[in-house]
């Protein structure tokens, strides 16, 4: 109710005026109902019947207009309270420090919830609470009325409300544990949903034939969603309809007993009319009451979710009254690092120690999965180690304002996302305060060399780098949207890593991978020049590249075991020289094991 009221005040104010309004009026409608009847069974006094036949229309016409005004004022509560609760969840995902919660799956399923109950749940809980006031004052309206009648009719048709409520609230309760229960087969459905129509995956399914396997899969969840849909809509099934039963059996008694009084002259037509009003009004608002209740009761059981997103805060641990983050002067030390996902998962890192310095060029290599990654992650903060620290010039990480560590450090991924944004966009992302400089964008485009690719686009840097969709400018022509090779991407990833031009850590994570040998020469190059006299990180499974590295590492099983330049690693004849005898293999038919 909150977030509706902040995110609609006045729309909220005149829904609870309508649904007072429209609570009161079915009782108006009866008595003057019943007062009509009267007069005109009656003595007739013709002003008399006039006067209250006018308002009796009066009311009517109002009540005609009501159901349009609090459509309007829902449908414009609803937008409202989903832009405020999209940015809020948003928003509050956006604080998370680290990738953890990106990476747990039971977190992604709660997510997903919350992102559907954010949306709907306030609005749920509105027009529960403002339709269930509007049924109160209904029932107690009539409640009344009938009461002047007879205690005992009050009586009966509150009381047969009762097993409704429990009932209902029973079966609330399992929707909403149901709607839980279902949410991986849900996220799995909407997977297989998006794979079948990525353009990325076009191809290798055409090509290998796997649609019908995925699409099997699909609709396997379909099946399994629906399912559990069945057995609660079965249970529903059964219980409303014991329930409208049990209404229609006392409604049908107590108008036996109406008509039996206006036969014996204890009540008059204008009575009978009232009471008939009354009880189905009464049952039809109990009704209302219990099933905007229950609305209101598997809202919130959802909206749990939302709310626990929303108040999780950072999944790392920040300070606070975090220090800032000076620019880096000696280095960067993991000290004794040890790392693993989870306490029942292995050791990724295992006493991993090792200096950076902040105008020098390590380098990282490893067989996959020996913790090349994961070292990454914890330089950059993405994750905080088990044991052990990570510090800047001396600080531990955990004591640093993460947002400003963030800003020191830009790092070129080889899964390097292509944005389905304009050129000019893909590269700003990199730095936004480069969003409106189209000379820094530039810039960062002639070091990656890919300027002259993106200078020739329909639209230049403008153009928007897909085919899914298009810009407002694009609608006209559909020509317009294109799709980089591979290697053209990595540029621009390799752009948006240098736009800022001068970071104090940069990461190169295989920044050429997807480059011909040449374009990988050219590339390198580049960043060599680029790198020089701050602190960089290069991995890489390419070990000609890393030749020039002030330090190579080698990682096994998480431990470093051995480290040194290129020449003292190949002398020293271990497991570098044993990787990069491999691989010179592949290329010199004269070493042994070469090509022929």
């Amino acid at each position: 109710m909150a977030l509706a009221r902040d995110a609609a005040p006045r729309h909220i104010a005149a829904y609870l005026g309508l649904s007072v309004f429209a609570g009161l009026a079915p009782l108006a409608v009866a008595w003057l109902m019943k007062l009509v009847i009267d007069r005109l069974t009656g003595p007739v006094v013709w002003l008399d019947v006039i006067g209250l036949a006018g308002a009796l229309g009066g009311v009517g016409m109002a009540v005609a207009l009501v159901p349009h005004a609090v459509r309007y004022l829902r449908a414009e509560t609803d937008r409202r309270v989903l832009l405020v609760a999209v940015s809020r969840l948003y928003a509050a995902v956006d604080r998370f420090v680290g990738l953890r919660r990106f990476e747990d799956p039971a977190f992604l399923d709660r997510l997903q919830i919350a992102r559907a109950s954010g949306v709907s749940g306030p609005g749920m809980v509105v027009d529960g609470g403002l339709g269930a006031t509007q049924a109160f004052l209904t029932v107690i309206g009539f409640a009344g009325t009938l009461l002047l009648l007879g205690p005992w009719i009050a009586v009966t048709v509150l009381l047969a409300a009762g097993p409704a409520l429990a009932a209902e609230i029973a079966l609330s309760r399992r929707r909403a544990a149901m709607v839980a229960a279902i949410g991986q087969a849900e996220r799995r459905e909407m997977f297989y949903s998006a794979l079948l129509t990525d353009p990325q995956a076009a191809k290798e399914l055409r090509l290998f034939g796997a649609g019908p396997y995925l699409w099997r899969r699909m609709v396997g969840e379909i099946r399994t969603i629906n399912r559990a849909h069945r057995r609660i809509d079965r249970r529903e099934l059964f219980l409303q309809g014991g329930l409208a039963l049990l209404g229609a059996a006392v409604a049908g008694c107590l108008l036996l007993w109406t008509v039996r009084s206006a036969v014996t002259g204890s009540l008059t037509i204008g009575d009978v009319a009232l009471v008939i009003a009354a009880v189905g009004s009464v049952q039809a608002a109990l009704a209302s009451l219990v099933g905007e209740a229950v609305a209101v009761h598997q809202a919130l059981l959802l909206f749990d979710h939302y709310l626990a997103v929303v108040e999780s805060g950072p999944d790392l641990p920040v300070r606070r009254a975090p220090l800032p983050v000076p620019p880096l002067k000696r280095g960067i030390e993991l000290r004794d690092v040890w790392f693993r996902y989870a306490d029942d998962q292995p050791w990724v890192l295992r006493g991993v120690n090792l200096v950076l310095p902040a105008q020098g060029c390590t380098a990282v290599v490893g067989l996959n999965g020996a913790g090349k990654t994961t070292l990454v992650k914890l330089l950059c903060r993405l994750y905080d180690p088990t044991r052990g620290a990570v510090l800047w010039d001396g600080v531990d990480l955990r004591e640093l304002d993460p947002g400003q560590l963030r800003r020191r450090i830009r790092a070129v991924f080889q899964d390097a996302i292509s944005y389905d944004l304009t050129a000019r966009e893909n590269i700003a992302i990199g730095d936004l305060t480069a969003i409106d400089d189209p000379v820094r964008i530039e810039a960062a485009a002639r070091r990656a060399g890919v300027h002259d690719v993106l200078d020739k686009l329909p639209n230049g840097y403008d153009t928007l780098l897909t085919r899914i969709f298009f810009s407002g400018d694009d609608t006209g022509d559909p020509t317009t949207g294109v799709v980089l090779s591979g290697g053209q991407w990595q540029r621009l990833a390799i752009a948006r890593g240098l736009l800022l031009e001068r970071p104090d850590l940069l990461v190169l994570d295989e920044p050429s991978s997807a480059l011909d040998a040449e374009a990988e020469h050219e590339v390198h190059l580049r960043l060599r020049e680029h790198r020089r006299g701050r602190a960089s990180l290069l991995v890489s499974h390419r070990l000609g590249v890393l030749r020039e590295a002030d330090l190579i590492v080698v990682l096994s099983d998480g431990r470093i075991v051995e480290r040194g330049s290129h020449d003292d690693l190949v002398v020293r004849d271990g497991e570098y020289a044993r990787l990069f005898s491999l691989q010179a293999a592949g290329y010199h038919p004269s070493i042994p094991g070469g090509a022929a």
